[in-house]
C-alpha cells in the first residue's frame, strides 16, 4: 500500500490551527511574478504538490525558482527562455492555463496544452478564449497535439464581458492587460478574494488596477517592479476544513490568521446549525461544539455566496445533523465524487431532482438540455458512520474523506492522499498536533 492515509478515528479534536498561504493565491502569484523584469519574492508560500509541479514547470521554461525558506519562493523570470509549456507538468495543474500572459509578453507566440487539475467538471476554456480574442489576441485549438497556439500580434487593448463568471478567465485577462499601454476594461468579473490578493499583489509593483463591483479597469504599465516581498494571505479553504472537523467531531479548534469577512456565507450557515463560534484576537477565529446539530441545507455560488469547495466537507457534518439537509450544486457539474465513497461508511445520501426554471442561466457551468445533470443530494442525519476503505477523487473530496475518517471509531485506509497534498499543507502533522491519529504511508 503506497500514497494512503491510515486514520485511527474516534477521537474529540482540539488545539489551535496556524493556516497555510492559500493555494489559489501562490500559484497566481507565481505565475504572475514571470511579468517582472526583476527578482520577486512570495513569502508564506504552501509546500504543496500543485505548487511544487508550476516551480518544475517554470524552470523547465528557463525561470529560476527556489525556495530559499520553507515558505519563501524566489523567482528570477529573466532568463525565460522558452514558449512552449511542458504537456506532463501542465496536465497535473489547472493554472497553467495562466501561463499565456507572460509568455505572450515575452515572446508574442505561445504553445500551451489542455489544462489539468481535478476533474469536477468540464470548465469551459471557450469563454477564457473569448476573453482573449476580445484583448485582440488570436488563440487556435490543434486536436491533433492538445495544444492551444496563441499569438499576441500587438499590445492587448478592448473590453470584454463575461456571459457567466469565472475565476481563471479573470485572473487571466487582469495578467494579459497589466502590462501595455491601454485602458482595459473588464466586466462581470469574478468577485472571489483571491482575486483581489492577486490585483493587490501587480498593484504593489506598479499596475494600475481598479474595482468596482463587477468591473475591473486595468490602465496598462510599461513595467513591474517588486518594493519588497509580498505574503500570500491564509487558505480560506483550509480555515473551512478545520471547522467543520471541529464540530463534526465535537470538538474545539482555533484557526488562524484569518478575517471572517472571507468566510461570511459559511459562517452564516455554520452558526443556524448551532454550532459555536467566536472571534478572538490577532485575526482568530474559534470553532467549537456547543450542542446537537441541526440541519442546513444549503446552495453553492460564486462568492460571496457558499462556495463550491465547501460543500463536500459540509455534506460529512450534515450526516451528523438531527435531521435532512440537501446540497445544490450551481458552479460545476462533477462535484459529487465523493458520495459513493462516504457510501462506504453507511453514509445515507441520494441524488435528488431540483427543478429549475432556466437551468442555463442557474447554472454556471454550460448546461445541457440533452444531458443527465446530477446536481443535488439528499443527506439523512444522525448516522452512525463506520471505518471503511476509501479512495480519493478530487482535491476537495480528499479532505472530506479525511474528516469523515477523523469522526468515526476505528481504522480507515484513505487511497491518493497525493492528490489531497495538492491544497494542503503538512495535513497529516496538524492532525496530530489536534489529537487525531493519522499517517501517511
Amino acid at each position: 500500500m503506497e500514497d494512503a492515509l491510515v486514520i485511527r478515528g474516534g477521537n474529540t479534536l482540539k488545539g489551535e490551527v496556524v493556516l497555510s498561504g492559500a493555494k489559489n493565491v501562490a500559484l497566481k502569484a507565481i505565475i504572475a511574478a514571470l511579468l517582472f523584469d526583476s527578482k520577486v519574492v512570495i513569502q508564506n508560500v504552501p509546500r504543496i504538490n500543485d505548487v511544487i509541479e508550476l516551480v518544475h514547470l517554470i524552470t523547465k521554461l528557463g525561470a529560476h525558482a527556489e525556495f530559499t525558506e520553507k515558505n519563501t519562493l524566489e523567482i528570477d523570470s529573466s532568463k525565460l527562455t522558452s514558449n512552449r509549456v511542458d504537456l506532463l507538468h501542465a496536465s497535473k495543474i489547472r493554472v497553467s492555463f495562466l501561463l499565456f500572459a507572460p509568455l505572450l509578453h515575452r515572446f508574442k507566440e505561445c504553445y500551451i496544452p489542455n489544462p489539468g487539475g481535478c476533474r469536477i467538471g468540464e470548465r469551459s476554456i471557450a469563454r477564457i478564449t473569448k476573453g482573449m480574442r476580445s484583448l485582440g489576441i488570436k488563440v487556435a485549438y490543434d486536436s491533433k497535439n492538445g495544444y492551444y497556439k496563441a499569438t499576441m500580434p500587438k499590445l492587448p487593448s478592448g473590453s470584454y464581458k463575461f456571459e457567466k463568471q469565472t475565476h481563471t478567465g479573470t485572473e487571466l485577462l487582469i495578467l494579459l492587460s497589466v502590462l501595455g499601454n491601454k485602458k482595459i476594461v473588464i466586466d462581470n468579473a469574478a468577485l472571489e478574494p483571491e482575486i483581489d490578493w492577486l490585483t493587490s499583489f501587480l498593484n504593489k509593483a506598479g499596475a494600475k488596477i481598479i474595482r468596482k463591483g463587477k468591473r475591473i479597469t486595468i490602465e496598462g504599465v510599461e513595467k513591474l517592479v517588486q518594493q519588497k516581498p509580498y505574503r500570500i494571505p491564509s487558505d480560506r479553504n483550509e480555515a473551512v476544513t478545520f471547522a467543520i472537523l471541529a464540530i463534526a467531531s465535537k470538538g474545539d479548534i482555533t484557526v488562524g490568521p484569518i478575517s471572517e469577512a472571507v468566510l461570511s456565507s459559511f459562517i452564516d450557515a455554520l452558526k443556524e446549525t448551532g454550532a459555536g463560534v467566536e472571534n478572538l484576537s490577532d485575526n482568530r477565529i474559534r470553532f467549537f461544539y456547543k450542542k446537537e446539530i441541526k440541519p442546513v441545507s444549503i446552495v453553492t455560488d460564486a462568492h460571496p455566496k457558499f462556495m463550491t469547495d465547501w460543500q463536500s466537507t459540509w455534506a460529512v457534518l450534515m450526516t451528523q445533523a438531527s435531521g435532512t439537509s440537501t446540497i445544490h450544486e450551481r458552479v460545476f457539474e462533477g462535484r459529487f465524487g465523493y458520495v459513493e465513497e462516504l457510501k462506504k461508511l453507511g453514509a445515507d445520501i441520494e441524488f435528488i431532482d431540483k427543478k429549475v426554471s432556466n437551468p442555463e442561466k442557474f447554472y454556471h457551468f454550460n448546461y445541457q438540455n440533452n444531458r443527465k445533470h446530477r446536481q443535488a443530494i439528499q443527506i439523512k442525519g444522525q448516522q452512525a458512520l463506520h471505518n471503511g476503505v476509501l479512495h480519493i477523487t478530487d482535491l476537495r473530496a480528499g479532505a472530506t474523506l479525511a474528516i469523515a475518517s477523523l469522526i468515526v471509531n476505528g481504522e480507515s485506509i484513505v487511497e491518493g492522499a497525493s492528490t489531497l497534498e495538492r491544497g494542503y499543507e503538512d495535513f497529516p502533522e496538524k492532525i496530530r498536533a489536534l489529537g487525531g491519529n493519522i499517517k501517511k504511508v
